[in-house]
């Protein structure tokens, strides 16, 4: 499922940065200028609620971290992946570039943490091609395949990186550069897809081939992050359990920082409207912050706060789709039709996916 979603990611990201830089704007201010303001509003809510539950797994993914690392209480540990976060954005106040690097940072720390535990366990070649094959086993391997469709493709990131590409190259793109230029400019945007999206795929697959290599035929034990890094440190030491915390820790603090970024994107361009991002902080912690507070479980807030992620896919891709398949915005860079099936090929399959998630649910 992991290839395949990758897949998916790389095709979609694509599209976006090419959205980004025939036009110089956003996915959310072009549906704004071209969809009746009901559509708008219905599509600025639901990529609201996308950021809302980017936020919530990321800060919950954090704050577990930091109990398994230094037994900081979860409310609290909530409270300073929140904070941190906030502080990470103010690396924007210094343009995009700072931002960026920042986050490229932490999703080092991130691609070593699981490549060192992926080292420690051990790769089965013929475990990991058979497994590459999507396959489903019941009710909770449909919204696990759907959880990490959503963690891999991610629409909030397509509000964001629609955003980022013309921030990136808004001055050469309004200046009216040549075609061939914006073309190499492309190309090398699509470089940055595939480089960024194997990473990302690299990473999740090391989840995966350590979860599957460790856990398999152990009972409950690996249901849990808690029970993961209990797992890691019995079977390969504290050092593993520790790398896993921390390329925890850095998940939450990356992440977190792009959904709340991700929701100024959607309100600025759905809406022409902006909030200050400490009020946006505090909107986005409060879900959170009740889960932790409460007594939820935090690996099930996690699960299906991917879910959710999935369910959001669509409403960016759709319109992403038909924007890129027209001449009169898109020019010369108008998407192929094979590029157009493809495309609509993929919307269909994970609405097919959610819808048979969404029945299954409703039905019991």
């Amino acid at each position: 499922m992991i290839v395949a979603a990758n897949l998916m990611a790389m095709l979609i990201q694509s599209l976006t940065a090419k959205l980004g830089l025939a036009t110089g704007r956003d996915l959310a201010t072009l549906c704004r200028e071209r969809l009746p303001r009901p559509v708008t509003w219905g599509l600025w809510v639901q990529a609201e609620a996308v950021a809302i539950a980017t936020d919530l797994a990321e800060i919950v993914g954090g704050a577990v971290a930091l109990n398994l690392l230094f037994g900081v209480p979860l409310p609290v540990g909530g409270l300073i992946t929140a904070v941190v976060a906030f502080v990470l954005l103010g690396a924007q106040s210094r343009g995009h570039r700072p931002f960026e690097r920042v986050i490229t940072g932490l999703l080092l720390v991130i691609g070593l943490g699981f490549g060192y535990t992926l080292v420690g366990a051990g790769v089965d070649l013929g475990g990991v091609a058979g497994g590459m094959v999507p396959s489903f086993d019941g009710p909770e391997s449909l919204v696990l395949a759907t959880g990490i469709l959503g963690a891999t493709v991610m629409p909030h990131v397509i509000y964001v990186h629609s955003a980022l590409t013309p921030g990136r190259y808004g001055d050469v793109v309004t200046a009216g550069r040549t075609h061939e230029g914006r073309s190499r400019l492309l190309r090398a945007q699509r470089i940055d897809v595939l480089l960024a999206m194997g990473l990302a795929g690299l990473v999740n697959a090391a989840m995966l081939v350590v979860a599957a290599q460790l856990f398999t035929g152990s009972g409950d034990q690996a249901t849990t992050l808690e029970g993961v890094h209990a797992g890691l440190g019995d079977q390969l030491g504290t050092g593993a359990a520790t790398a896993f915390a921390l390329a925890l820790l850095a998940s939450g603090f990356a992440s977190s920082s792009v959904g709340t970024h991700a929701g100024q994107v959607v309100m600025a361009g759905f809406l022409k409207r902006h909030i200050p991002v400490l009020a946006r902080r505090l909107i986005t912690l409060t879900p959170a912050l009740a889960v932790l507070v409460l007594g939820g479980d935090p690996t099930t807030a996690l699960v299906w706060s991917q879910v959710v992620l999935s369910f959001g896919i669509p409403f960016a891709l759709v319109p992403l789709l038909w924007l890129t398949s027209r001449r009169d915005l898109m020019g010369g860079w108008v998407n192929r039709r094979v590029t157009t099936a493809v495309g609509g090929v993929v919307a269909a399959l994970i609405i097919g996916l959610n819808a048979h998630l969404l029945i299954g649910f409703v039905t019991g």
